[in-house]
């Protein structure tokens, strides 16, 4: 992105109400113009489970809980490992001759819009499962407006 797309976003402002927190997302995203890249890793789904619910999957193969935390402040939610003991080469099974399953160090964030609330997270056969619920406060939900 250029800063002229950047501008354009800027350029909606006066035709919005009460987005200035997601223009300002937008701004601190793009920064200067320039994408902030991510790693691939670990690969993640987004999955819409039903009307107001969303599941967050993060493949995390060869992890286990007390290798992963997950941790929601600011509408970030941040799914990264603890320390990796790398020096761990013999496993109660024998030792390792091949290491093909990765145990880097990551973290992933997520940004989380202000009405979704993070339910809890699993982790279940490689796969964490982060449960995500929309709670549409009573002023947000639709109503007729009584005319005088």
């Amino acid at each position: 992105m250029t800063s002229k797309d950047l501008s354009i976003f800027n350029s909606l402002r006066p035709f919005s109400i009460g987005f200035d927190d997601m223009f300002d997302q937008f701004e601190s995203m793009l920064g200067n113009g320039n994408l902030t890249m991510q790693s691939n890793y670990p690969p993640y789904n987004i999955r819409k489970t039903g009307k107001d619910n969303y599941s967050i999957e993060v493949a995390l193969a060869g992890f286990n809980k007390k290798d992963v935390e997950v941790e929601f402040e600011d509408n970030l939610l941040t799914v990264r490992t603890k320390q990796v003991n790398k020096s761990e080469e013999k496993s109660e099974d024998g030792k390792i001759l091949h290491k093909g399953i990765s145990q880097r160090q990551f973290a992933r964030s997520f940004t989380i819009a202000d009405d979704v609330k993070v339910n809890g997270a699993e982790l279940k056969d490689g796969l964490l499962t982060i449960d995500c619920e929309r709670i549409l406060p009573d002023h947000k939900k639709k109503r007729l407006i009584e005319i005088k």
